[in-house]
């Protein structure tokens, strides 16, 4: 119908409303070494993080990595392992291989690759698999660089601070035990006490494959040894997909792995779980699993992945979703719209588990008023709104209680 009218009336427009915009999870950034492909002379390696769909994209985009019998890289496993987990779309970005680099100068590299992820805003996972390239690759006359592995790592938990709403997928160093292990993430709650919350931390490393380059023998340079933390994105998104962001990514099948780099029993866990160190351990019949679904954070009210996880969405969503406060006027009306917009997404999470309460206002509250929004609050622009969560604790430890009953009746 014309949008031109002359005639005095009432006319009828008919208007397709789209969906809203759909918050994506279980989105990593990887940050890595790769090798670009060329066209003649010039590199065409992306300048911002490339996103990637299927696990063939990743040898469409970069070029293949020269025989090695100690890997250059562990991206791509990182990329492959993900995708094999259940991973939908990731973003790499990627970071030009020379050979011969210092593993300090690696790291600063890294570093600013990792800022390049900055710019994305589907992520909400951060991973650094090349960290431990940092390890085994140093220079010979420094020998194992354990403090440049360290530094790039707490950069990581600095940069999901930073970047709200993003969690760093964590490795343990190679060949570690579960004392050296310990004190791996002591360092790190040592030099970046405010913001492990935002980080999970796995060991040990796992197994995918023979490298026929070198001996079987040598279990450090076979190339079948990788960083799990691609795997463990992986996981993320497909439990993410089949239950929600707000459940605990334990208890999943790693997929893509043939054995672990060390067997963790019952009694190694039993030291590493209070700090943190998510363990991944084989059950026979039942594959290798992801046995453990800490934060490094030891303050009980973030101790767990799907609580943090919970709070971290929420914030991205009102990121998405309540842009349109910007330059309102600063009245009850705003007020209230703002209550019941965020009332109606908690109750969503309400009715699927993710808070607790037999009511929503059991559950959450939203408070959007006088008193949160004094006048010298508004003011200053300012629109001020608390948000208060009930939320699910995870079953992590589950108690069977075995009664034997002799069948005497008392007297």
């Amino acid at each position: 119908m014309s949008s031109v009218y002359n005639v005095p009336g009432v006319y009828l427009n008919e208007i397709v409303l789209g969906p809203p915009p759909r918050l994506a999870t279980g989105v990593p950034g990887f940050v890595g070494y790769v090798v670009p492909k060329r066209s003649g002379e010039v590199s065409t390696l992306p300048d911002m993080p490339v996103v990637l769909h299927r696990r063939d994209d990743f040898a469409t985009v970069f070029g293949e990595f020269p025989g090695s019998a100690r890997p250059e890289s562990y991206l791509a496993d990182a990329v492959a392992g993900f995708f094999l987990n259940g991973g939908v779309s990731c973003y790499v970005a990627g970071i030009e291989w020379v050979a011969g680099k210092k593993s300090t100068d690696k790291k600063d590299e890294l570093l600013k690759a990792l800022e390049s992820l900055a710019k994305v805003d589907d992520i909400d996972l951060v991973a650094v698999p090349d960290a431990m390239t940092l390890y085994l690759n140093a220079d010979a006359t420094s020998g194992l660089d354990k403090d440049s592995v360290l530094s790039t790592q707490v950069g990581m938990l600095r940069h999901c601070q930073m970047h709200e709403g993003r969690l760093a997928l964590l490795d343990a160093l190679p060949s570690y035990d579960s004392y050296t292990v310990s004190d791996h993430c002591k360092e790190i709650r040592s030099q970046e006490p405010s913001s492990v919350v935002n980080g999970a931390f796995y060991y040990p490393w796992v197994r995918t494959g023979m490298n026929p380059a070198v001996s079987p023998s040598d279990p450090v340079t076979q190339g079948l040894l990788v960083p799990p933390c691609g795997h463990l994105a992986g996981i993320i998104a497909r439990s993410d997909a089949n239950f929600g962001f707000y459940k605990s990514p334990a208890n999943e099948e790693i997929l893509g792995v043939q054995d672990l780099e060390t067997n963790i029993t019952f009694e190694i866990q039993d030291q590493l779980n209070p700090l943190g160190i998510n363990c991944l351990r084989a059950f026979p019949g039942r594959g290798i699993r992801v046995w453990g679904a800490r934060t490094l954070s030891l303050n009980p009210s973030w101790l767990y992945i799907s609580i943090r996880r919970l709070f971290l969405t929420l914030y991205r969503w009102v990121n998405l979703n309540m842009a349109w406060v910007n330059f309102e006027p600063n009245t009850t009306l705003l007020w209230a719209r703002i209550e019941r917009e965020l009332s109606v997404y908690l109750t969503g999470l309400w009715r699927a588990g993710a808070i607790k309460g037999e009511k929503p206002e059991q559950a959450f509250y939203v408070k959007c008023d006088a008193e949160t929004n004094p006048p010298e609050g508004r003011d200053a622009g300012q629109t001020i709104t608390e948000i208060g969560l009930a939320p699910s604790m995870p079953a992590e430890f589950v108690a069977v209680r075995i009664v034997l009953h002799t069948g005497i009746e008392p007297r």
